[in-house]
């Protein structure tokens, strides 16, 4: 079996209306939990204006109340940037309003004025201050006070003022016991971050900012976390988000994907300077490893990581994909800016129930051979 979720920065045009996009955000949510989509991942980033929510669970409260069976993933919360307290905190309330219906995304953070503004610039600390702060919560929620936590980051006591009668100096528990699913994003080649998630027993998550030829390494170190712990690994719980274009006709996905104006020709112009000029690593989003960086374009770049077309197209590019890397439990649309609302409806609409059903048989009757 094979099921369609979401994973979503977002990324909108700077200019755009603050309140129109987190309308749209929305709406985009609300329909996928019409259609059936099984779960869906929110970003956090506090320092920019392409990406506006500032609090996934928050945004994620608002529809709780307004969807049926979909599941809220924070994707992620940036671990380095918030105090254990405040995440154990909020995680749990967040939990207990939607019953369950949460997976918790943790990540070391990505964005760079992020990590200025909460001065976790080092790349050598984030991963280690994400264990440490996930460890704490979990510390946190584990147990009564007193609470004596000695972190090298982070240094918890509640010892003077606890008072059982009241609970006071108790730190809230999540609604899943003992704690909710984790999950990881994943994002470098041979990620370090899907061998811990073997490891722990994580939900990796590869994410759609690079090129599909690194997926599968984020599953081999994955598989070999859990081998080192004595753990089956199972497919089934990794997440594969890609960016997926459905349209009625193979000639009106080219149409979009050649325009220069485009919300995903924006979009990956960003991926086109962040991963050139701020971090570096353009060969990431190349479509060739061979191809000179100056010859690298946004368009060449679109091409090379969109899977578009009609149906029939689209699902022919899924099962090669699928061929290529082995088999994954969820495949994660990846969410974007509707600057054509009507098509990318449609699209969420085509996925949905055409494209993925087909899929799904196809992966079942791989695996029954």
């Amino acid at each position: 079996m094979i099921h369609l979720g979401m994973f979503t920065m977002p990324f909108h045009h700077p200019a755009r209306d603050y309140t129109t996009i987190l309308d749209e955000d929305q709406e985009a949510i609300l329909l996928a939990d019409r259609l059936g989509f099984t779960e869906v991942f929110v970003g956090e980033h506090f320092s920019s204006w392409s990406e506006r929510i500032t609090s996934p669970l928050i945004f994620l409260a608002t529809l709780i109340n307004r969807t049926e069976r979909i599941k809220f993933g924070t994707g992620v919360i940036n671990m380095p940037q918030m105090h254990p307290a405040t995440v154990a905190a909020h995680v749990a309330m967040f939990d207990q309003l939607c019953r369950g219906r949460f997976i918790f995304g943790i990540g070391p953070g990505g964005l760079v004025s992020d990590f200025e503004l909460f001065n976790v610039g080092d790349a050598e600390l984030r991963p280690p201050m994400m264990l440490e702060c996930l460890d704490t919560v979990l510390r946190l929620w584990a147990q009564d006070p007193p609470y004596r936590i000695d972190g090298r980051f982070w240094k918890i006591n509640v010892e003077k003022n606890i008072y059982p009668e009241f609970k006071v100096g108790y730190v809230p528990r999540p609604f899943q016991q003992p704690h909710p699913p984790i999950a990881i994003s994943l994002l470098t080649p041979n990620s370090a971050s899907a061998r811990t998630a073997g490891e722990r027993g994580w939900i990796p998550v590869s994410g759609n900012f690079f090129h599909r030829r690194y997926l599968r390494g984020h599953w081999e170190r994955y598989v070999e976390g859990c081998e080192a712990v004595g753990r089956r690994p199972d497919p089934d719980v990794w997440r594969v988000s890609r960016s997926v274009l459905v349209t009625e006709t193979d000639s009106e996905a080219e149409d979009y994907l050649a325009d220069p104006d485009s919300g995903l020709s924006f979009y990956y112009s960003f991926f086109l300077f962040s991963f050139s000029r701020l971090r570096k690593a353009l060969f990431m989003v190349k479509p060739d490893q061979a191809m000179p960086d100056e010859a690298v374009t946004v368009d060449a770049i679109k091409r090379g990581m969109i899977i578009a077309g009609s149906p029939r197209r689209v699902l022919d590019q899924l099962v090669a994909l699928r061929d290529e890397i082995g088999h994954f439990g969820t495949l994660l649309m990846a969410g974007h800016d509707w600057d054509q609302p009507k098509l990318w409806r449609r699209s969420m609409e085509l996925l949905a129930t055409d494209v993925m059903p087909q899929l799904a048989r196809h992966a079942g009757s791989h695996s029954a051979r």
